[in-house]
């Protein structure tokens, strides 16, 4: 499934109700996020581009932006981010929502764009990319 918006703009408003349950998987690991939002936001483009040859990026786009506190994510992160690497590893993100009254496993996958550490947590900016519901 590509970048549903509709599921997506139910997912948020689901969230913002009742604050699902986030876990992102990255390279055999899992690390519950916390403080999670999901963002609809603009970007700097007039219409749907390819930046830099590196990615596509249209004239919306949504974020997942969170925290965590396990610092042992660190040294895997700077493997997935585009600069130290010439593609972005996709990262799963994985919620339960109910939907429609039936219970749906949601999988994010985003690039992440930028984390910022501090004393007592990480946190996270990704790009969602695309969502799988099963």
């Amino acid at each position: 499934m590509e970048l549903n918006e509709n599921i997506l703009l139910k997912i948020i408003e689901i969230h913002d109700a009742s604050k699902l349950d986030f876990i992102l998987h990255i390279e055999d690991e899992t690390f519950p996020l916390k403080n999670v939002e999901i963002l609809k936001t603009p970007t700097p483009v007039n219409q749907p581009t390819t930046r830099g040859g590196v990615y596509f990026s249209e004239k919306h786009i949504f974020k997942i932006k969170s925290q965590l506190s396990d610092f042992s994510i660190v040294p895997l992160l700077s493997k997935s981010m585009l600069g130290p690497n010439a593609d972005f590893q996709d990262l799963e993100i994985v919620t339960h929502v109910e939907i429609d009254n039936s219970l749906n496993k949601v999988i994010f996958f985003a690039h992440l764009t930028n984390y910022m550490k501090s004393n007592s947590n990480i946190e996270l900016n990704m790009t969602i990319i695309k969502i799988e519901s099963k």
